[in-house]
């Protein structure tokens, strides 16, 4: 009993001291970096104290695991030795780039360079010597809290025996932006290892699950480490493209009487250059700026009478991209990206050029974007201008700010949004976020003291997984208030939100990790007439189980009003009036540890006076190391029994991956939907043998499966590109 309780005292004591500012190891000189922990450096740095996260929090790791982290003049390094009992515990089923799930291990640090609190930088790896690098934001507080498009200069080797495999990784301080005093900086640092086989997560610091699924990522749960010596460096990287390409297109004849091709080459360069101003203060300029090697959009069914939101992919919008957050509600925001080199019809414009200036200055976050893009159509010429500003107060997790957002052509056609934001931790894990913005545009009035031109946003939630927790917002949007630099859904409206939320993590003894209840209703009511357009309530629960399970059910109401029919496609309309209806949901995804896994999504209801019945299955394998495959196909039934109309839309997606090591990669991807009657697909040949230094051979094809839904008779192909992209990235 005794020897238990001087075993229990150490470790509270160890705990205790690694739960303030530590002072990170200093190698005297430079490591031998190759993938094993055997250097006598090595040994000198100590091992940082480990316990269980999941699935059972607080328990000792069930495999052992050592973890060292230590820097130099020129980098941070994370080194591990990762122990298994029995040789298939060691899992690394992938050498992708930002692999997600397949049943690999990861092991790996979360930097918190600026030391904020609520934003930092994910390096992960496994056995297989993949990079996995990640910008996490706001907390880790939304459903997917981290941007897999972000990229950086870093380097991580690897050594495999059956009983144990180590890990060496190094990141340049030039790679990370941070704030030195006199050469010392303070970071928020977090270090896991995630065993696949067992679903179990090892870490340090010890983080409680209160926060769910994301507790480990949260920066502002990571512990301080100081590091002493590290000044401001300021690499130049001159990173220069050269794109050729063939574009077959397609055009009716003179009489009109049929189609014709024509092939057309391309021959582009452009320059990218990114230069530190100062350790925390990045200036990004690019001219000319294609983005001919990212991947296609995913197809979309649309059953609303709204526009589709589609994600940022270009990796010059992602850097730092928290920066530039202004959200209201759900996708609404008064700056989109993809507003800049993106049309309306998801075809991409020209960009002739542009610069990006983000940073962190004090305690203030500082973003600038100017872009100029070419005329399209009948679109004019076009100049984005934005800038954005936060400042840290009270805490280290509230904020103000303002964002300056213009879009503007040079011939008098301009709209300007502005607006000031506050988001503050008022106590526990209660936060208030209060947004305010207007635009402005020629033709309009531009009352600055009124609010037709004004957008609302109030925001009161509990932050917290376990327990009561809650989420209320007000939202207001005047009759002018019109971003043309971002996404508004709707128009003139109120919307009142309430959800409501108790959540449980389970014992020990439990197969399920954690589960959680929820109601949920808003309400939104035309500004001019105060006429309800929408109401929506519902009441579900989530489960998640240990072995990385999840379940969720839901039961759904909706009052919806149309005041002007919409179609659905295919001659199926939504007619003006009111309706109710109600729909049950469901999603379940089988364990997500495992090689072949699999989601599946359904619903089932009355719909707008007929009936609707969805489901969406979402399966993916990882064969081996070398070869993913992953799909979805989604089905909507739907059935106007009175307006004698019906509607069945099949959407379809297949990618497949072919990965010959880290650095080579020959990707497909593939979709269908039956509604456009088009076939999508892209294949990418990519060789990445270091950050920055990458050649893309890119084969895109647009196909008819309905050649004779129009007249004259449609080609089977409607448009073809090859493009082959080089990319040398300079470091001066």
């Amino acid at each position: 009993m005794k020897k238990a309780f001087t075993l229990l005292f150490l470790l509270s004591f160890l705990l205790q001291l690694f739960s303030q500012s530590t002072s990170a190891h200093r190698f005297p000189q430079e490591l031998v970096f190759d993938g094993k922990l055997d250097e006598a450096m090595w040994q000198d740095v100590p091992v940082l104290p480990l316990i269980q996260s999941q699935p059972n929090y607080g328990n000792t790791p069930t495999e052992r695991t050592e973890i060292r982290m230590a820097y130099d003049d020129n980098y941070i390094y994370l080194g591990g030795k990762n122990f298994v009992s029995k040789p298939e515990y060691i899992r690394a089923n992938t050498y992708k780039r930002d692999a997600l799930g397949g049943g690999t291990d990861y092991f790996g640090m979360v930097l918190d360079t600026y030391n904020d609190k609520e934003n930092s930088l994910a390096f992960f790896t496994s056995a297989a010597g993949f990079r996995w690098d990640a910008a996490i934001f706001n907390d880790a507080n939304d459903d997917t809290p981290f941007s897999l498009d972000w990229n950086t200069f870093w380097d991580v080797k690897t050594w495999v025996s059956d009983s144990v495999w180590h890990v060496e990784t190094r990141i340049p301080w030039s790679s990370l932006r941070f704030q030195d005093v006199n050469g010392k900086v303070t970071m928020g640092f977090t270090t896991w290892r995630f065993i696949s086989a067992k679903s179990e997560l090892v870490m340090f610091p010890a983080i409680s699950q209160e926060w769910g699924g994301n507790s480990m990522w949260k920066p502002s749960q990571a512990h301080e480490f100081s590091f002493e010596g590290i000044y401001s460096q300021k690499p130049l990287y001159i990173a220069p493209y050269a794109l050729l390409g063939l574009q077959q297109n397609v055009g009716l004849n003179t009489a009109e009487t049929a189609y014709e091709t024509s092939i057309d080459p391309t021959y582009e360069a452009g320059l990218d250059l990114k230069y530190s101003l100062t350790s925390n203060l990045t200036l990004d300029l690019t001219a000319n700026t294609d983005f001919a090697q990212v991947e296609a959009d995913d197809q979309q069914v649309n059953l609303t009478r709204f526009n589709l939101f589609f994600p940022e992919k270009r990796l010059f919008f992602q850097e730092k991209a928290s920066v530039f957050d202004f959200k209201f509600e759900g996708f609404n925001r008064l700056f989109y990206s993809r507003r800049i080199g993106i049309n309306d019809e998801g075809d991409p414009t020209r960009i002739y050029g542009g610069a990006r200036l983000t940073g962190r200055v004090g305690k203030s976050d500082i973003g600038f974007i100017n872009m100029q893009t070419a005329k399209s159509g009948d679109a004019n010429s076009e100049n984005f201008g934005l800038v954005r500003m936060r400042r840290q107060v009270i805490n280290k997790n509230s904020y103000v700010g303002g964002m300056l957002a213009n879009r503007t052509d040079f011939k008098g056609d301009y709209n300007t949004g502005v607006g000031v934001d506050g988001i503050f931790r008022v106590v526990g894990q209660d936060f208030l976020t209060v947004r305010v913005a207007q635009t402005y545009a020629d033709g309009n009035e531009n009352n600055p003291l009124s609010l037709d031109p004004t957008r609302i946003f109030v925001n009161w939630n509990k932050r917290q997984y376990s327990g009561f927790s809650y989420n209320l917002n007000y939202s207001r949007a005047g009759k002018d208030y019109a971003p043309a630099m971002g996404f508004e859904l709707r128009e003139n409206y109120t919307r009142v939100e309430s959800q409501l939320f108790y959540g449980w993590a389970m014992d020990e003894e439990s197969k399920i990790l954690r589960t959680q209840a929820q109601l949920f209703s808003f309400r939104v009511t035309d500004n001019e007439t105060g006429d309800l357009q929408t109401w929506k309530a519902l009441a579900g629960f989530n489960v998640e189980t240990k072995n990385a399970q999840y379940l969720s059910s839901w039961v759904e109401y909706t009052q919806d009003v149309i005041t002007e029919e919409f179609d659905l496609g295919k001659e199926v309309v939504v007619p003006e009036g009111t309706y109710e209806f109600i729909s049950f949901n469901g999603y379940v995804e089988t364990p997500g540890t495992e090689l072949l896994r699999a989601g599946l999504e359904f619903s089932g209801g009355t719909f707008y006076g007929g009936t609707l019945f969805s489901a969406g299955l979402s399966p993916s394998w990882t064969v081996n190391s070398n070869f993913n495959v992953s799909a979805y196909y989604g089905l909507n039934k739907i059935d106007f029994e009175e307006r004698n109309q019906s509607l069945t839309s099949q959407l379809a997606r297949v990618r497949l991956e072919y990965l010959f090591n880290t650095k080579l990669s020959l990707a497909g991807f593939i979709q269908y939907n039956n509604l456009d009657e088009i076939l999508v697909s892209n294949v990418r040949l990519r060789f990445n043998p270091k950050e920055g230094n990458d050649l893309f051979i890119v084969y895109n094809d647009l196909l008819n499966s309905n050649r004779e839904r129009e007249m004259p008779t449609l080609l089977f192909s409607q448009g073809r590109v090859f493009i082959l992209k080089y990319t040398y990235t300079f470091q001066l």
